[in-house]
């Protein structure tokens, strides 16, 4: 068998995020974003054990000691061949999640072996995201404002229509006004940069473009998205302490150099899913029932290019029966076993 994921995972991967998401909506605007990011990663690790694949965790939640989170170095599926790596996030947005925000998500994104991008150290990196029609007219060197001249003249709108979306963060201040200051508009969000970029890589949206310093794990499973869907991601590292930047330099990373989406996620066996945990820009939340409940999830592959919007309905009677085998109940928002949803 080969080594390479030749073979297509995507639909194996959304029945992952589909668990994780159902598990962490019995969670959401309950105030307790410890609870639903255990849920979904308890769910998330439960269904990943019976892919086949030997996978490690690149991009994770945590380190070792920090279980039950899916930690840096961990080894998930069957141990048999593809070899990939593996960037994921259970519950991307746990405070939009405990709130009942929009944009919460379950995602995970996988490649060859050794074709993710390694943050090492670093927490942070400052990132720029847009669509395909404007992909050729960003760089994150020149000021934002330029960015966003370039931008509305790629897609041919004037600046004052043109929206860039922001993590809602004092580090941003600057990067607002001067965007205001030439007529922009800005939509901020209190959490959420993967589902961000997402929306600002898709054709057609509300948004132009995604700029700020955020979470470098982050990063990387939005150019694993953008691999798949189309757009460009431009990022640099950018440490925000000095002891941040020491271990950086340390391990030996260049803060000067810029990543792109290729950087950030090589090789062209790259897959992607995600689905929705709250109602957001690009997929709408879990919606339970008196039958069950609903999810959406998009799940593509770089490979193909082609995209799929999955639309899953899950019998609550169904999962009521085998939960109460186990001694479980989907009521008390317990996380979702293993083959509920096959």
């Amino acid at each position: 068998m080969s080594a390479l994921p030749d073979r297509n995972l995507a639909m194996e991967l959304v029945r992952v995020t589909e668990a994780a998401a159902l598990a962490a909506a019995r969670w959401v605007g309950r105030g307790d974003k410890k609870a639903a990011d255990r849920a979904a990663v308890d769910a998330m690790r439960s269904m990943l054990a019976r892919i086949e694949m030997d996978g490690l965790v690149v991009i994770g939640e945590g380190e070792k000691d920090d279980a039950p989170m899916l930690f840096n170095g961990e080894r998930i599926g069957n141990g048999k061949p593809p070899l990939v790596d593996v960037a994921v996030d259970p519950l991307e947005g746990t405070t939009l999640c405990a709130s009942g925000a929009p944009n919460a998500i379950a995602v995970i994104a996988i490649a060859e072996r050794g074709a993710m991008f390694d943050p090492g150290p670093c927490f942070y990196m400052e990132k720029l995201v847009t669509d395909n029609e404007a992909a050729m007219a960003i760089d994150i060197e020149r000021p934002i404002e330029d960015n966003v001249r370039a931008v509305a003249a790629a897609k041919g709108k004037p600046i004052n229509e043109t929206t860039v979306l922001m993590l809602d963060r004092p580090r941003h201040e600057e990067a607002k006004r001067r965007v205001r200051e030439i007529g922009g508009r800005i939509r901020l969000i209190g959490d959420g940069d993967v589902a961000g970029a997402m929306t600002a890589a898709t054709e057609g949206s509300a948004i132009d473009m995604l700029y700020g310093i955020g979470g470098t794990p982050e990063g990387v499973l939005a150019a694993a998205a953008i691999r798949c869907i189309g757009g460009e991601i431009h990022a640099r590292l950018m440490p925000q302490s000095e002891e941040e930047k020491l271990a950086v330099l340390d391990y030996g990373m260049d803060l000067k150099r810029i990543l792109t989406r290729r950087d950030l996620v090589a090789g062209q066996d790259v897959f992607f899913a995600a689905t929705g945990v709250t109602d957001g820009d690009t997929l709408q939340g879990v919606r339970y029932s008196r039958r069950g409940a609903t999810t959406e999830s998009i799940v593509t592959r770089a490979r193909s290019g082609t995209v799929r919007t999955i639309h899953g309905q899950h019998n609550r009677e169904k999962l009521e029966a085998y939960l109460n085998s186990t001694g479980m109940s989907l009521s008390e928002g317990s996380p979702i076993p293993a083959g509920m949803l096959e």
